[in-house]
């Protein structure tokens, strides 16, 4: 078998490398995987990297690698294969119903595969199907797509992969993809009026959308945050994710040294959900700060890169990534500060997973 590698092309791929926007998002793998590690330590064993500090790192390296191949083809090919993206998007969800299994730490949902010890959450490589479809939707509508009938066609499209992530039970990726849809439809430069006509109809369906779709689960997480007194188990998981951020001050207790990281299920999902108390109570505000920093960089570098292309689908394919990265960031950050209920959602490239990792460097 001949394996020779020709470097010739692997340069002329590295030449055409953005370095920067690779330097931010392994930064964040970096950042990501020392985090977990340290959430995931095992003083009896005295193991660095653990399974889940592993999985992020192997996840870490064929993200980057499949993004490289991915790079080398033409977007135009990739947008022309939007009834394909189309169509595996809705069988992996609809493969959910027969297949779908719920993780111990989420029996609330039954969003995931399981393929021996390891679990495959579809939603996530559905959200990059998302931004396919819905970019190129938009770039055939863009000069009439504040007339009603696109708005209705448009709103039909982000509806199909919406409900059926309502459907199994994962009402946080739900909310990512409806932040995405909104931003995008704002990015196209749909009429502005749109947006308040739209939350007011969210207004009058609250009602509905709280008794009728919400579960018992979902409406208490959202009671707690005003009435903490009275919802102790549903807010005790942000009561100790704040204590432990408080802790940390300004400038943190250390990595591996959190009082509240370092101690087993003193934060329930410290490696996961909770991951930004963690980053909080041992690197400190200034650890939060660079973190957050880097959020904003990345952001910027991708929105960048979608500005100098010439075509308003690829525009739009960059802003669709921009905002699913800031807004799965802000939610959780706001679930980890108490100001959001928790509703499942991770921190990008920082918290444990292995299928959010490596379907962020496909977007990326």
């Amino acid at each position: 078998m001949n394996l020779k590698i020709d470097f010739k092309k692997v340069m002329e791929l590295l030449k055409g490398t953005d370095l920067l926007l690779l330097g931010l998002t392994l930064a964040l793998s970096i950042f990501g995987t020392i985090m977990v590690s340290s959430a995931t330590f095992d003083a009896e064993t005295g193991a660095l990297f653990s399974r889940d500090s592993k999985v992020m790192i192997l996840a870490a390296i064929l993200g980057v690698t499949a993004s490289m191949v991915i790079s080398a083809i033409d977007y135009d090919i990739i947008l022309k294969l939007w009834p394909v993206v189309a169509a595996g998007s809705v069988f992996l969800m609809l493969m959910l119903f027969p297949f779908g299994v719920s993780p111990d730490a989420r029996s609330d949902a039954f969003s995931w595969f399981r393929i021996g010890s390891l679990y495959f959450q579809p939603s996530e490589i559905v959200k990059i199907g998302f931004i396919i479809t819905f970019a190129f939707h938009l770039s055939k509508v863009k000069n009439n797509i504040s007339d009603i009938k696109h708005v209705f066609l448009l709103c039909m499209h982000a509806a199909i992969p919406i409900l059926l992530v309502i459907l199994t039970g994962d009402m946080g990726s739900a909310l990512i993809f409806m932040c995405m849809f909104i931003g995008m439809m704002f990015a196209a430069g749909l009429n502005w009026l749109y947006f308040p006509a739209g939350a007011l109809i969210v207004l009058v369906a609250s009602p509905v959308i709280w008794f009728k779709i919400f579960d018992d689960i979902q409406r208490n997480r959202i009671l707690a945050l005003f009435r903490p007194e009275e919802y102790t188990n549903e807010i005790y998981q942000q009561n100790q994710a704040l204590a432990a951020i408080k802790e940390g001050g300004l400038f943190g207790m250390g990595l591996f040294n959190g009082k509240y990281t370092q101690t087993p299920n003193a934060i329930p999902e410290a490696e996961n959900d909770m991951i930004f108390s963690a980053v909080c109570e041992e690197t400190g505000f200034i650890g939060a700060l660079i973190l957050i920093s880097l959020f904003i960089l990345l952001a910027v570098k991708i929105v960048s890169v979608g500005k100098r292309s010439k075509n308003f689908a690829a525009l739009m394919m960059c802003y669709g990534v921009m905002f699913m990265i800031i807004a799965q960031a802000a939610i959780n950050i706001g679930m980890c500060t108490r100001l959001l209920p928790v509703i499942g959602i991770t921190l990008p490239f920082i918290s444990a997973g292995g299928t959010s990792v490596l379907c962020l460097y496909l977007a990326i």
